[in-house]
Protein backbone atom coordinates (compact mmCIF):
# COMPACT_ATOMS: atom_id res chain seq x y z
CA UNK A 1 0.00 0.00 0.00
CA UNK A 2 2.81 2.41 0.87
CA UNK A 3 4.54 1.66 -2.44
CA UNK A 4 1.32 2.39 -4.33
CA UNK A 5 0.86 5.72 -2.54
CA UNK A 6 4.41 6.82 -3.31
CA UNK A 7 4.03 5.72 -6.94
CA UNK A 8 0.80 7.68 -7.35
CA UNK A 9 2.39 10.69 -5.65
CA UNK A 10 5.39 10.48 -7.98
CA UNK A 11 3.10 10.35 -11.03
CA UNK A 12 1.13 13.33 -9.75
CA UNK A 13 4.39 15.20 -9.11
CA UNK A 14 5.58 14.52 -12.66
CA UNK A 15 2.31 15.73 -14.15
CA UNK A 16 2.26 18.81 -11.91
CA UNK A 17 5.87 19.45 -12.84
CA UNK A 18 4.80 19.46 -16.49
CA UNK A 19 2.33 22.22 -15.64
CA UNK A 20 5.07 24.13 -13.82
CA UNK A 21 7.09 24.00 -17.05
CA UNK A 22 4.21 25.83 -18.74
CA UNK A 23 4.23 28.42 -15.95
CA UNK A 24 8.02 28.85 -16.15
CA UNK A 25 7.97 29.29 -19.93
CA UNK A 26 4.80 31.33 -20.45
CA UNK A 27 4.30 33.52 -17.39
CA UNK A 28 7.39 35.74 -17.83
CA UNK A 29 6.50 36.09 -21.51
CA UNK A 30 3.00 37.31 -20.70
CA UNK A 31 1.32 34.33 -22.37
CA UNK A 32 -1.80 32.46 -21.30
CA UNK A 33 -1.22 29.35 -19.21
CA UNK A 34 -4.22 27.66 -20.83
CA UNK A 35 -4.16 28.51 -24.53
CA UNK A 36 -2.80 27.56 -26.97
CA UNK A 37 -2.01 23.87 -26.30
CA UNK A 38 1.64 22.84 -25.98
CA UNK A 39 3.61 23.38 -29.18
CA UNK A 40 7.21 22.97 -30.32
CA UNK A 41 9.08 26.25 -29.87
CA UNK A 42 11.06 25.43 -33.03
CA UNK A 43 8.48 24.54 -35.67
CA UNK A 44 5.27 25.48 -33.88
CA UNK A 45 3.73 22.03 -34.38
CA UNK A 46 1.20 21.01 -31.75
CA UNK A 47 2.59 18.38 -29.39
CA UNK A 48 0.51 15.19 -29.28
CA UNK A 49 -0.49 13.79 -25.90
CA UNK A 50 1.78 10.77 -26.32
CA UNK A 51 4.73 13.10 -26.88
CA UNK A 52 3.86 15.08 -23.77
CA UNK A 53 4.18 12.36 -21.12
CA UNK A 54 6.45 13.72 -18.37
CA UNK A 55 10.08 12.55 -18.59
CA UNK A 56 9.17 9.40 -20.56
CA UNK A 57 8.38 11.21 -23.82
CA UNK A 58 11.63 13.18 -23.56
CA UNK A 59 13.61 9.95 -23.23
CA UNK A 60 11.74 8.16 -26.04
CA UNK A 61 12.19 11.11 -28.40
CA UNK A 62 15.88 11.41 -27.55
CA UNK A 63 15.35 14.98 -26.38
CA UNK A 64 14.23 16.17 -29.83
CA UNK A 65 10.98 17.29 -31.47
CA UNK A 66 9.30 14.48 -33.43
CA UNK A 67 8.65 16.79 -36.39
CA UNK A 68 11.56 19.23 -36.81
CA UNK A 69 14.11 17.39 -34.65
CA UNK A 70 14.86 20.60 -32.77
CA UNK A 71 16.52 19.97 -29.42
CA UNK A 72 14.23 19.99 -26.38
CA UNK A 73 15.76 21.55 -23.30
CA UNK A 74 16.66 19.06 -20.57
CA UNK A 75 15.19 21.57 -18.12
CA UNK A 76 11.70 20.25 -18.92
CA UNK A 77 12.20 16.68 -17.62
CA UNK A 78 14.42 18.05 -14.84
CA UNK A 79 11.59 20.26 -13.52
CA UNK A 80 9.16 17.34 -13.74
CA UNK A 81 11.47 14.96 -11.90
CA UNK A 82 12.40 17.63 -9.34
CA UNK A 83 8.75 18.31 -8.56
CA UNK A 84 8.03 14.60 -8.05
CA UNK A 85 11.06 14.16 -5.77
CA UNK A 86 10.17 17.26 -3.73
CA UNK A 87 6.59 16.06 -3.26
CA UNK A 88 7.83 12.69 -2.02
CA UNK A 89 10.21 14.41 0.41
CA UNK A 90 7.32 16.56 1.66
CA UNK A 91 5.21 13.40 2.06
CA UNK A 92 7.78 11.77 4.35
CA UNK A 93 8.40 15.05 6.17
CA UNK A 94 4.66 15.21 6.82
CA UNK A 95 4.79 11.77 8.45
CA UNK A 96 3.08 10.11 5.47
CA UNK A 97 -0.17 12.03 5.87
CA UNK A 98 -2.14 13.49 2.97
CA UNK A 99 -3.61 16.27 5.06
CA UNK A 100 -4.06 20.01 4.53
CA UNK A 101 -0.48 20.69 5.64
CA UNK A 102 0.86 18.31 2.99
CA UNK A 103 -1.04 20.00 0.16
CA UNK A 104 -0.11 23.46 1.45
CA UNK A 105 3.57 22.45 1.57
CA UNK A 106 3.36 21.08 -1.98
CA UNK A 107 1.80 24.33 -3.20
CA UNK A 108 4.53 26.32 -1.46
CA UNK A 109 7.24 24.09 -2.96
CA UNK A 110 5.64 24.46 -6.40
CA UNK A 111 5.86 28.25 -6.11
CA UNK A 112 9.53 27.97 -5.13
CA UNK A 113 10.32 25.79 -8.16
CA UNK A 114 8.51 28.12 -10.56
CA UNK A 115 10.03 31.30 -9.11
CA UNK A 116 13.52 29.82 -8.88
CA UNK A 117 13.62 28.77 -12.54
CA UNK A 118 11.91 31.91 -13.83
CA UNK A 119 14.40 34.11 -12.01
CA UNK A 120 17.33 32.03 -13.25
CA UNK A 121 16.32 32.33 -16.91
CA UNK A 122 14.63 35.74 -16.98
CA UNK A 123 15.98 37.65 -13.94
CA UNK A 124 12.44 38.46 -12.91
CA UNK A 125 10.20 37.21 -10.10
CA UNK A 126 6.52 37.53 -11.06
CA UNK A 127 4.19 39.00 -8.46
CA UNK A 128 1.51 36.81 -10.04
CA UNK A 129 2.95 33.96 -7.95
CA UNK A 130 4.42 35.73 -4.91
CA UNK A 131 1.39 37.84 -3.96
CA UNK A 132 -1.28 35.09 -4.14
CA UNK A 133 1.02 32.75 -2.20
CA UNK A 134 1.62 35.47 0.40
CA UNK A 135 -2.12 35.90 0.87
CA UNK A 136 -2.69 32.14 1.05
CA UNK A 137 0.13 31.75 3.58
CA UNK A 138 -1.40 34.39 5.86
CA UNK A 139 -4.93 33.02 5.50
CA UNK A 140 -3.75 29.48 6.21
CA UNK A 141 -1.51 30.42 9.16
CA UNK A 142 -4.24 30.31 11.88
CA UNK A 143 -5.07 26.71 10.91
CA UNK A 144 -1.52 25.36 11.15
CA UNK A 145 -0.09 23.27 13.98
CA UNK A 146 3.43 24.70 13.65
CA UNK A 147 2.69 28.40 13.08
CA UNK A 148 0.14 31.08 13.88
CA UNK A 149 -0.82 34.33 12.18
CA UNK A 150 1.41 36.48 14.40
CA UNK A 151 4.45 34.30 13.67
CA UNK A 152 3.64 34.35 9.95
CA UNK A 153 3.42 38.14 9.94
CA UNK A 154 6.72 38.47 11.83
CA UNK A 155 8.45 36.08 9.43
CA UNK A 156 7.07 37.98 6.45
CA UNK A 157 8.10 41.39 7.78
CA UNK A 158 11.60 40.21 8.71
CA UNK A 159 12.17 38.34 5.45
CA UNK A 160 10.85 41.01 3.12
CA UNK A 161 12.05 43.86 5.32
CA UNK A 162 15.63 42.65 5.36
CA UNK A 163 15.81 42.49 1.57
CA UNK A 164 14.04 45.85 1.30
CA UNK A 165 16.74 47.44 3.47
CA UNK A 166 19.43 45.82 1.29
CA UNK A 167 17.61 47.04 -1.83
CA UNK A 168 17.37 50.63 -0.59
CA UNK A 169 20.93 50.69 0.76
CA UNK A 170 22.38 49.50 -2.55
CA UNK A 171 20.17 51.94 -4.48
CA UNK A 172 21.42 54.86 -2.38
CA UNK A 173 25.04 53.71 -2.59
CA UNK A 174 25.33 52.76 -6.26
CA UNK A 175 22.39 54.78 -7.63
CA UNK A 176 20.97 51.66 -9.27
CA UNK A 177 19.15 48.50 -8.28
CA UNK A 178 21.10 45.57 -6.88
CA UNK A 179 18.19 43.40 -5.87
CA UNK A 180 14.78 43.69 -7.49
CA UNK A 181 11.50 44.26 -5.68
CA UNK A 182 10.56 40.80 -6.89
CA UNK A 183 13.10 39.36 -4.45
CA UNK A 184 11.49 41.39 -1.66
CA UNK A 185 8.01 40.11 -2.54
CA UNK A 186 9.31 36.54 -2.72
CA UNK A 187 10.80 36.80 0.76
CA UNK A 188 7.56 38.30 2.08
CA UNK A 189 5.85 35.14 0.85
CA UNK A 190 8.58 32.81 2.12
CA UNK A 191 8.61 34.51 5.51
CA UNK A 192 4.86 34.25 5.88
CA UNK A 193 4.98 30.52 5.23
CA UNK A 194 8.10 29.60 7.20
CA UNK A 195 7.97 31.90 10.22
CA UNK A 196 10.83 33.84 11.77
CA UNK A 197 13.53 31.26 12.56
CA UNK A 198 13.29 29.37 9.28
CA UNK A 199 13.12 32.64 7.37
CA UNK A 200 16.42 33.74 8.91
CA UNK A 201 17.87 30.36 7.98
CA UNK A 202 16.64 30.82 4.40
CA UNK A 203 18.29 34.23 4.12
CA UNK A 204 21.53 32.88 5.59
CA UNK A 205 21.68 29.84 3.29
CA UNK A 206 20.72 31.82 0.18
CA UNK A 207 23.28 34.54 0.94
CA UNK A 208 26.14 32.13 1.64
CA UNK A 209 25.48 29.92 -1.40
CA UNK A 210 24.84 32.94 -3.61
CA UNK A 211 28.09 34.56 -2.51
CA UNK A 212 30.08 31.38 -3.15
CA UNK A 213 28.45 30.96 -6.57
CA UNK A 214 29.19 34.58 -7.47
CA UNK A 215 32.84 34.29 -6.41
CA UNK A 216 33.22 31.13 -8.51
CA UNK A 217 31.78 32.89 -11.55
CA UNK A 218 34.17 35.78 -11.03
CA UNK A 219 37.12 33.43 -10.76
CA UNK A 220 36.41 30.93 -13.55
CA UNK A 221 34.29 32.94 -16.00
CA UNK A 222 35.83 36.35 -15.59
CA UNK A 223 32.68 38.03 -14.28
CA UNK A 224 32.99 41.28 -12.36
CA UNK A 225 31.04 42.69 -9.42
CA UNK A 226 28.48 44.26 -11.77
CA UNK A 227 26.98 41.11 -13.25
CA UNK A 228 23.40 40.19 -12.31
CA UNK A 229 22.97 37.24 -9.98
CA UNK A 230 19.40 35.86 -9.77
CA UNK A 231 19.01 35.82 -5.99
CA UNK A 232 15.56 34.25 -6.23
CA UNK A 233 17.20 31.13 -7.63
CA UNK A 234 19.08 30.81 -4.34
CA UNK A 235 16.14 31.73 -2.13
CA UNK A 236 14.06 28.90 -3.62
CA UNK A 237 16.29 25.92 -2.67
CA UNK A 238 17.23 27.57 0.63
CA UNK A 239 13.54 27.93 1.53
CA UNK A 240 12.95 24.27 0.66
CA UNK A 241 15.81 23.19 2.91
CA UNK A 242 14.43 25.42 5.67
CA UNK A 243 10.95 23.94 5.24
CA UNK A 244 12.07 20.30 5.45
CA UNK A 245 15.21 20.37 7.59
CA UNK A 246 15.06 23.85 9.13
CA UNK A 247 14.08 22.91 12.67
CA UNK A 248 16.79 20.26 13.22
CA UNK A 249 19.39 22.52 11.58
CA UNK A 250 18.46 25.40 13.87
CA UNK A 251 18.46 23.13 16.93
CA UNK A 252 21.90 21.79 15.99
CA UNK A 253 23.26 25.31 15.44
CA UNK A 254 21.95 26.59 18.77
CA UNK A 255 23.42 23.56 20.54
CA UNK A 256 26.87 24.78 19.52
CA UNK A 257 26.43 27.72 21.89
CA UNK A 258 25.42 25.69 24.90
CA UNK A 259 27.71 24.56 27.69
CA UNK A 260 25.88 22.01 29.78
CA UNK A 261 22.60 23.69 30.57
CA UNK A 262 23.94 27.18 29.99
CA UNK A 263 23.34 29.01 26.74
CA UNK A 264 26.33 31.16 25.85
CA UNK A 265 24.35 33.47 23.60
CA UNK A 266 20.71 34.02 24.63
Amino acid sequence: METLRITLLAVFGLVWGSFLNVVIYRLPRGKSLVKPPSSCTGCGQRIKWYDNIPVLSYLLLGGKCRFCRAKISAVYPAVEALTAVCFIIVYFHNLRFFDLQFFADCLFVSSLIALGFIDFYHQVIPDHISIPMLVLALVYAPFRYDLNLRQALIGSVVGGGFLLVVYLAYLLWRKKEGLGMGDVMMMLMVGAYLGLSRTILTLLLASVVGTIFGLLLMKFRGKDMKFALPFGSFIAPAAFVALIWGDPLITWYLSLFKTGDTILFP
